[in-house]
């Protein structure tokens, strides 16, 4: 089941109020959509953006089983997050009272989907969260069968931080020549072998090549940058925007564009008052009861202009 992340500290950072228009940017889940739904009623509004058709299905089904009244002050939509302005637009909303990023995977993703997020199912290596695909779609299979070795080498280095990157990407070069990549476990396999066993015991050794190769798949580093610039071209003076990610590449985009926004950056013109000097993180109590908590970072900041 779907547990989400520093619900409280989303409720108390991002302050939604009866009536207020709130983007979530990542619904996912819909945990935190309920809990926001709930404090805009009875006449506000919820923007709920996921890439995922699925998601957005089972979302709607359990509103109407939990509480259908809620969804007439929801509106989901299925595209890319870094399409909010277009969203938006389309809906005829031109300004917004708060936004939240959860930018954690929904636990269905990763374990229902057979899209290949996870190495511990044999599952088509996928890692897209758009759903349906269309045959143009990048896929982690396309990634690994055609892109060259210094590509793939600098992908898992980039975006996983991994320090056998070059030995993987070698390795996974020189297999493909016999037989090429279909599954997870044809990827598992390699970085196996391509990794010291004394690596193989703290995290999967396959953890870094995954995140690597989900990040690249879905662009997601530079869908976040884009969505944040436009999503505060919306926000209003006093409105709050919350950001969770999950890993330090996500987290130093969350930091580096409050900072900008605070006035902290070198010539910076101060847009935003910063609510998290330090990121806030689970407490040991929810990181017990969800362990995939546990690398959660929340910032979050008030908007005071648009200048």
């Amino acid at each position: 089941m779907h547990k989400s992340v520093l619900l409280n500290e989303v409720i108390k950072y991002l302050e939604p109020k009866p009536g207020n228009i709130i983007l979530d940017a990542t619904i996912d889940g819909g945990g935190h959509a309920k809990a926001i739904l709930e404090r805009i009623l009875p006449d506000g509004k919820l923007i709920g953006i996921d890439q995922d058709s699925r998601l957005l299905e089972i979302l709607n089904s359990k509103f109407k089983i939990q509480n259908s009244k809620l969804l007439k002050n929801i509106i989901l939509v299925n595209d890319n997050f870094r399409n909010v302005d277009k969203i938006l637009n389309s809906l005829k909303i031109n300004s917004l009272d708060g936004a939240l990023y959860d930018l954690g995977m929904s636990s269905i993703q990763l374990e229902e989907s057979g899209r290949g997020f996870t190495f511990s199912k044999n599952e088509p290596l996928l890692m897209t969260y758009k759903f349906p695909l269309e045959p143009q779609d990048l896929t982690a299979e396309k990634i690994l069968n055609a892109r060259s070795e210094k590509e793939i080498a600098d992908i898992l280095f980039r975006y996983g931080e991994e320090r056998f990157a070059r030995r993987i990407a070698r390795n996974i070069v020189e297999r493909r020549k016999s037989r090429p990549f279909k599954t997870t476990f044809d990827l598992v396999e390699i970085v196996a072998k391509s990794t010291p066993h004394k690596f193989h015991y703290r995290i999967h050794s396959a953890t870094k090549t995954f995140q690597a190769l989900r990040i690249a798949v879905n662009d997601e580093l530079n869908a976040l940058s884009e969505s944040l610039e436009k999503t505060w071209k919306f926000l209003i003076p006093g409105s709050r925007l919350v950001i969770i990610s999950f890993h330090s590449l996500e987290d130093r985009i969350a930091k580096r564009f409050f900072s900008a926004k605070g006035g902290s950056a070198s010539g910076g013109k101060k847009q935003a008052i910063i609510l998290t000097k330090k990121p806030i993180t689970p407490s040991d109590e929810e990181i017990s009861s969800n362990p995939r908590s546990r690398s959660a970072k929340l910032r979050a900041a008030i908007k005071i202009n648009n200048k």
